[in-house]
C-alpha cells in the first residue's frame, strides 16, 4: 500500500452482471483474464464467496486519481465486487447468509467502521449527490461506493441501502428485553506459546489446542487420526495449507506456526 498511514476502508461495486453460479465463474474468469481483480466476488442472491487476494495488499478494481494510486490508499483498501447490477441495487432482493457475516466480521477486523463518509451513493449515472472529495478519500475510514472514489466516473454499486449492509451482520448480540443494555460479544485470542512447542518429537496441550483450531477452520482433511498432543506431518501440512490461504509462501508458509499464524488461526 502506498499510504498504509490512511485509516483502512471498503469499496462497493457491481459487476453489471447476473447472479448464480454460471456468472460467478464467468466473472472471475473475466477479471482475472483483464487483470482487473478485487479482493472479493459475492453473490447476493446465493451467498457464494472467492477472495482473489489478501486484504493487506492492493487489489485492482479501481482507476488511479492522477498520480494517486487509488487501489493503494489506506492500511488496506478492500475491493468488494457483487453480482448485480447498479440500476437494480441488491440490497432490495438479496439473501445475505453466514458468508457475509464472515465477509463483514473480516471487514471490521481492520477497524473499518460502519459508516459511509462521502454520505450518499449514486441513483444513476453523474449524479451530483454522489460526492468524490480527495480529501475525504484520503483521510477517512469507511464505506465508500465506486462512485465516490475520485478519478472514476462508474456509478456502482447504485442506490443500495447502507443501513442494510450492516444490519445483515450484526456487531453485538442484544440483551433480554427491558435491560436496557447491550451485550458485546468478544473472542479472545490464547497467548501464542512459543515456537519451540511445535517442533519434530514435540508433545504438548498446544499441538492439540492447533489441531482442533485447524479441524474448526476446514483443515481437518489432514488428519487421519487426532488431532493429539504430539506434533507430527499432519499438523505441518495443515499449518502451511492454513499459511498458503493467507497468501503467503516461503518461509512464511513452512508449516509451523509463530505468532503471526497463531494469531490469525485463532481470531
Amino acid at each position: 500500500m502506498d499510504k498504509p498511514d490512511a485509516p483502512a476502508r471498503v469499496v462497493w461495486h457491481t459487476t453489471e452482471s447476473g447472479d448464480g453460479n454460471a456468472a460467478f465463474d464467468s466473472v472471475a474468469r473475466y477479471l482475472i483474464q483483464k487483470g482487473a481483480e478485487p479482493h472479493i466476488l459475492y453473490d447476493p442472491v446465493t451467498d457464494r464467496i472467492g477472495q482473489f487476494g489478501s486484504f493487506a495488499e492492493s487489489a485492482r478494481a479501481l482507476r488511479n486519481d492522477g498520480s494517486i494510486r487509488t487501489n493503494r490508499v489506506g492500511k488496506a483498501c478492500i475491493q468488494i465486487e457483487v453480482l448485480a447490477r447498479a440500476g437494480k441495487p441488491f440490497t432490495s432482493y438479496w439473501k445475505p447468509g453466514p458468508n457475509f457475516k464472515k465477509l463483514m466480521a473480516a471487514i471490521r477486523s481492520w477497524g473499518i467502521p460502519d459508516v459511509f463518509p462521502m454520505g450518499a451513493l449514486a441513483a444513476k449515472y453523474g449524479d451530483p449527490n454522489a460526492k468524490r472529495t480527495r480529501d475525504t478519500w484520503l483521510t477517512k475510514g469507511g464505506h465508500y461506493g465506486h462512485c465516490n472514489i475520485p478519478g472514476n466516473d462508474h456509478w456502482d454499486p447504485g442506490k443500495i441501502d447502507t443501513k442494510a449492509l450492516f444490519a445483515a451482520a450484526p456487531k453485538a448480540a442484544s440483551a433480554p428485553a427491558g435491560t436496557g443494555k447491550t451485550t458485546t460479544v468478544k473472542k479472545t485470542v490464547p497467548a501464542f506459546p512459543g515456537r519451540g512447542y511445535f517442533r519434530p518429537g514435540a508433545s504438548n496441550k498446544y499441538v492439540t489446542q492447533l489441531g482442533q483450531q485447524l479441524v474448526k477452520k476446514g483443515y481437518g482433511r489432514f488428519y487421519k487420526v487426532g488431532p493429539g498432543p504430539k506434533w507430527g506431518d499432519a499438523d505441518r501440512k495443515a499449518v502451511q495449507a492454513f499459511q498458503k490461504a493467507q497468501g503467503w509462501a516461503g518461509s512464511d508458509a513452512d508449516g509451523y506456526p509463530g505468532p503471526t499464524t497463531w494469531k490469525r488461526l485463532f481470531s
